[in-house]
C-alpha cells in the first residue's frame, strides 16, 4: 500500500524535514527542533527505503553527495586553522598507523580466511581504511572492479556507517569520553565522511570539529593508496581520482582563520547553514538503501567488514582511553 504513495511520502517527509531546519532560525522555536538531527534524519531514511521502496533513487545518490561535499566546505568556515592543527596532531599518528594496519588486517581476514575474491577484500579494506565510499570508487577504477564488486563494497560499508552513525555517539558518552577522544575514535572507526561528521555533530561541537579535520586529513591518503594499488594489481590506469572538497575544506579553513577573523558571525552562519545541508544529506542517504541491496551485500563481504570494523574500533578506543 505504501508503495503506490512512495513519492508523496518521500517529498512530505523531506519537505517537513527543510521546514523544521528553517524554524530553527526563529529563535522562540528553537526547543522544537532540536530533535531533528543526523542520527534521526537518517533513520527517516531508512524507514522510509525499508517500507516504501526508493523513489528517485538517482537523485538520492546525486544530492547525498553533492551536498555532502559542501557541507563539509562550509563546516571549515566554522573553524579556526590553528585549533584545527591542534586538534588534528594527535590523530595523525592514528591514522598513519590505522591506515597501513586496516588494509595488511583487511586483506588477511578477507582474502586469506575468508576466502573472498582479491578485488572485493582490497576495496572494503581500502573502504574502511581511509574513507569509505570515496576511497572505493578512487581505487576502483585501478584495480579494474567490475559493477558487481563495487557494489558489494560500498553495500558493505554503507551499512556498516549507518550503524555507526546511531552506535558510536551513545557508546561515547556511556564510556565518558571527551569530546576530543570522541572525535578522534570516531574520524579513525567510522569508514565515511558523512558518517564521521554526523556522529561528530550528534556528540558535541568540538567533536565535530577534531573529527573534520582528523577525517579530512585521513582521507588525503587517498593519494598514495592508489599509487600504490596500482602497483599492486600492475594497472595501467595511472588517473587518481582526488576528492575536490579536501581542498576547498582547507582554503575554507583558511579564509575563515585569516579574512574572516574579524567578522565572525559571517563564519559562524555559513557553518549553521552546512550543519542543515549535512542534516538534509542524512535523509538522502538513507532512502537510497533498498532491500536489493541488503541482500547484495552477502555474509562473507558482511563478515569481513564487521570483523574490521571492530577490531580497528576496539583498538583505537582501547589505545585513546589508556
Amino acid at each position: 500500500m505504501l508503495h503506490r504513495y512512495n513519492k508523496v511520502i518521500y517529498v512530505g517527509l523531506l519537505s517537513l524535514i527543510a521546514a523544521a531546519l528553517l524554524l530553527d532560525y526563529i529563535p522562540s522555536l528553537k526547543p522544537f527542533t532540536s530533535y531533528v538531527t543526523p542520527p534521526v534524519v537518517l533513520f527517516l531514511g531508512l524507514a522510509y527505503a525499508l517500507l516504501c521502496g526508493q523513489a528517485y533513487p538517482k537523485f538520492n545518490k546525486t544530492a547525498s553527495k553533492k551536498l555532502l561535499q559542501y557541507a563539509v566546505v562550509g563546516l571549515g568556515f566554522g573553524m579556526n586553522l590553528h585549533e584545527a592543527l591542534a586538534s588534528g596532531k594527535e590523530g595523525m599518528t592514528f591514522t598513519i598507523i590505522s591506515v597501513v594496519g586496516t588494509m595488511l588486517l583487511g586483506m588477511l581476514l578477507g582474502y586469506k580466511l575468508l576466502k573472498i575474491n582479491k578485488t572485493t577484500a582490497y576495496l572494503i579494506s581500502s573502504g574502511t581504511a581511509i574513507c569509505g565510499g570515496s576511497a572505493i570508487a578512487a581505487v576502483g577504477p585501478v584495480v579494474k572492479a567490475k559493477d558487481s564488486e563495487m557494489s558489494l563494497a560500498l553495500a558493505t560499508v554503507f551499512v556498516l556507517n549507518a550503524i555507526a552513525l546511531f552506535l558510536f555517539p551513545i557508546l561515547g558518552r556511556l564510556l565518558g569520553l571527551s569530546q576530543q577522544e570522541f572525535g578522534t575514535w570516531a574520524a579513525i572507526a567510522i569508514h565515511d565522511t558523512s558518517s564521521v561528521v554526523g556522529a561528530g555533530a550528534a556528540y558535541g561541537e568540538e567533536a565535530l570539529k577534531v573529527a573534520t579535520t582528523i577525517k579530512l586529513t585521513r582521507a588525503l591518503w587517498i593519494i598514495p593508496l592508489t599509487l600504490v594499488t596500482s602497483l599492486i594489481f600492475r594497472s595501467d590506469n595511472k588517473k587518481i581520482s582526488i576528492p575536490w572538497f579536501i581542498l576547498c575544506f582547507v582554503l575554507a579553513v583558511v579564509a575563515n582563520t585569516y579574512l574572516l577573523d574579524s567578522v565572525l558571525e559571517v563564519g559562524k552562519f555559513v557553518s549553521g547553514i552546512a550543519r542543515k545541508l549535512l542534516t538534509i544529506t542524512m535523509f538522502f542517504i538513507g532512502a537510497s538503501l533498498s532491500k536489493e541491496t541488503l541482500k547484495a551485500v552477502g555474509i562473507k563481504p558482511m563478515l569481513q567488514g564487521i570483523l574490521l570494523w571492530i577490531i580497528i574500533s576496539v583498538g583505537t578506543l582501547l589505545y585513546i582511553i589508556f
